[in-house]
């Protein structure tokens, strides 16, 4: 019984991990369900933009106050996580605060001191985050596509994010009263706790075993919840903590305004010049041609990846100039789209083993036409993500398989590729024409 502790940590420990590299390797399985496209091209060039704008948050600076809150946020909380390795090794080896014998006396106060400054920092921005997202009424932050799941799973981070740093506070706290009773080993610095929660824990005048119980539950709580929170990822929004990074990796390096060609519109024009060519034969071979996109199978990988890496922050929306003139494209929700029709289309393959036709697509179950044709391609969207997703390259391809495959455009539209197809240009009128104006 003398290590059951330990035995139970380790326990939760591999049981975490676990569970949270099998939500990966599901999200990994289910961005493989798109088309494969390489992008391992200029290889520097995609590790100093992932270094640049994952790490770096430099896009984050657009909108300096969320920007700024972000960083203490982002920064904090992944400084205080280094205390996990900390954690770890007492929780295996029943230590306490092995770090201060690896790094010294000096070094490990500076070390504690900094955890406890930017743990403040984080709770801080929390706090302000909950009551700008809730109370603020930033229009991004308030629009229908968010209502219901997002919004809670939005302010169920916060919350959780809350109680681990208190829960650090109260740990740290306890160790100080227990350290100054001789209970515990002088260790560390924790200017915060002393200031603003040692009195309050003191003020219980808890006995040592009260307070050993309070610091041992704290640990635990805060071990506990980090776990948690890793796990939570899968189903949260958040999951851009992980996937920014090879998002912004393989992200699209050519100019915002440059489309991709497509293979199968490529054969057909070559087909079309080739004299020489059986156009029946070739027809009959690229018979699965598709034109376009109408499901997730139908789009490549990295756009997948796009949807699984979407923030929800809204600010492709809020620059979007078809959602500022109320037409009901919202880049946003062509993203959560996305990942949501994923999500259904994975589901329906564990459960069945193989994908089993639902009579659902992503086109018209989940986005609809005139979504689509509000876009005015210029790339607003793109350029304002913080994390360089690219839900403009989605519309498109839907786009094109409406108009490709279906012939479903708005009667302007088809006069104009009427126009474009007979004489070249988007007007009526013959191209020996063309330079008539100049006559005048």
């Amino acid at each position: 019984m003398e290590y059951i502790d330990n035995v139970l940590f380790v326990v939760l420990l591999v049981a975490g991990i676990f569970l949270f590299a099998r939500s990966l390797n599901s999200i990994f399985q289910n961005i493989k369900l798109g088309k494969s496209i390489n992008r391992s091209d200029r290889p520097s060039e995609r590790w100093m933009r992932m270094t640049y704008v994952a790490l770096g948050q430099s896009k984050m600076g657009a909108r300096p106050v969320a920007g700024f809150l972000h960083l203490l946020v982002y920064v904090g909380f992944v400084i205080i996580n280094i205390e996990l390795i900390e954690i770890i090794i007492d929780g295996i080896f029943g230590t306490h605060r092995v770090l201060s014998g690896l790094m010294g006396t000096t070094l490990y106060g500076l070390f504690t001191s900094t955890l406890e400054i930017l743990a403040l920092l984080v709770l801080i921005a929390v706090v302000l985050f909950f009551a700008r997202r809730n109370f603020y009424g930033v229009k991004r932050l308030t629009m229908k596509e968010l209502f219901g799941w997002p919004k809670n799973d939005a302010n169920w981070i916060l919350v959780i994010e809350f109680a681990l740093m208190t829960a650090f506070f109260v740990m740290n706290s306890s160790d100080v009263l227990l350290q100054r009773s001789g209970a515990y080993q002088t260790l560390g610095n924790f200017p915060v706790s002393e200031l603003l929660f040692v009195p309050i824990i003191d003020w219980f005048s808890f006995a040592d075993t009260a307070l050993v119980f309070t610091e041992r539950s704290a640990w635990w709580f805060h071990f506990i919840g980090i776990l948690f929170f890793m796990n939570y990822l899968y189903y949260s929004k958040h999951l851009h903590i992980i996937l920014a990074f090879p998002n912004t990796w393989y992200s699209k390096l050519e100019p915002k305004g440059e489309m991709n060609n497509l293979a199968s519109v490529t054969r057909e024009i070559k087909l079309m010049m080739d004299p020489s060519a059986d156009p029946y034969a070739a027809t009959e071979q690229n018979s699965n041609d598709k034109f376009g996109a109408s499901d997730i199978f139908d789009l490549n990988q990295v756009q997948l990846l796009n949807a699984y890496t979407c923030t929800e922050c809204g600010r492709c929306t809020a620059v979007c100039p078809a959602n500022l003139t109320g037409k009901k494209l919202s880049p946003r929700k062509i993203m959560m789209d996305t990942r949501d029709r994923l999500e259904e289309v994975g589901r329906n393959i564990k459960a069945n083993g193989t994908f089993q036709p639902d009579g659902r697509q992503l086109l018209d179950d989940h986005i609809t036409r005139e979504e689509l044709r509000a876009c005015t391609t210029c790339n607003a969207c793109v350029e304002a993500c913080p994390v360089l997703i690219d839900p403009l390259s989605i519309i498109i391809d839907l786009r094109r398989y409406m108009i490709m495959e279906e012939s479903s455009a708005p009667q302007e539209w088809n006069v104009m590729m009427s126009n474009i197809e007979n004489n070249a240009a988007p007007w009526q009128y013959n191209q020996a024409d063309r330079l008539n104006w100049a006559s005048e």
